[in-house]
């Protein structure tokens, strides 16, 4: 496994300054967003297809430092049915064609998420039960069969078309795909070229073992991604785990997400880098730094040196 970091964390600083800092932290490669929800502060897709000789530029600066790309990244909603919907679309299939010009076999993405039914004007992530109220069964059938396959079905053309070999999606919540039995659902219909970016912070305030969730996943893991979460003693006990609060409130959260070892400790650590790995992933590891308990320089260090620590080499 290699070591790379999510480059949004530092949106603050320019481009050489940000691959500058890369090469000081001792990281490998790094994961640049194209669009979506991100301002893509470093690697905009359709900036960089746009022009050219800005593209070659920057390839130049990384290759200059050693560093490599992992992966591009847009974490967005292609699925959402207003406006926002179609110009996500278009920025991830921006950024597809852009790793496709240079090379980059992997996109860090998510599945979308639809409304529950035609007409409907807001995503709805139906997490409860199917057997109550009636429509329930419908609303499962429309999101997955009338929205989300046949975009799936086409960005798995487009991936094709262009050279790039797979997606990772984020099991993030509030998206279709958001456990390992959601992604098998999706990549069962569209194929292997769907796979997961396994990111244990989302798995464990939801309740899951990452690690039984890495042995379950096996070849179907595209991609890692190292952030941690921490369940906030006393306050999860009363309220749960199902938080609407700030992600800056982290005083009055059930859970955060920390540092890497601030939620979990490295022992912990070293047994899921060793069971995905044992499961056949020995790709690349991008630090996800977003600890609001401390500070995004202290975040980044603390995360860096744990993960160097316990990732599987």
């Amino acid at each position: 496994m290699k070591l790379s970091i999510c480059t949004d964390v530092m949106g603050n600083l320019s481009f050489t300054e940000m691959l500058d800092k890369c090469v000081a932290l001792g990281v490998e490669g790094v994961e640049m967003t194209g669009g979506g929800w991100s301002r893509a502060p470093h690697f905009r897709a359709d900036e960089l297809l746009a022009d050219k000789g800005l593209l070659r530029s920057k390839l130049k600066e990384i290759e200059a430092r050693g560093l490599e790309i992992a992966a591009l990244n847009c974490s967005a909603n292609p699925l959402d049915p207003g406006a926002m919907g179609g110009r996500h679309r278009q920025e991830m299939e921006d950024t597809i064609r852009l790793a496709g010009e240079i090379g980059v076999k992997t996109i860090v993405t998510m599945s979308g998420l639809p409304e529950a039914a035609p007409g409907d004007t807001v995503p709805n992530w139906l997490v409860y039960t199917k057997s109550w109220p009636d429509e329930m069964p419908e609303r499962d059938r429309y999101q997955w069969e009338d929205r989300a396959l046949p975009l799936w079905h086409d960005l798995v053309k487009l991936a094709k078309q262009v050279g790039v070999e797979r997606y990772a999606l984020e099991n993030f919540s509030a998206m279709l795909v958001w456990n390992p039995e959601t992604l098998f659902r999706l990549r069962n219909a569209v194929g292997p070229t769907v796979g997961m970016n396994l990111d244990p912070s989302h798995l464990m305030w939801m309740g899951a073992d990452p690690i039984a969730s890495a042995r379950a996943l096996g070849s179907a893991i595209h991609h890692c991604h190292g952030k941690d979460t921490r369940i906030e003693r006393g306050r999860s006990d009363v309220d749960g785990l199902l938080e609407l609060r700030e992600v800056t409130d982290v005083a009055n959260r059930t859970w955060n997400y920390v540092a890497v070892g601030a939620g979990h400790d490295l022992q912990w650590w070293k047994e899921f880098f060793s069971v995905v790995r044992m499961v056949g992933y020995n790709g690349w590891v991008s630090l996800e730094m977003e600890d609001f308990t401390m500070s995004t320089d202290a975040g980044i260090q603390t995360s860096v040196d744990a993960l160097k620590t316990t990732i599987s080499r």
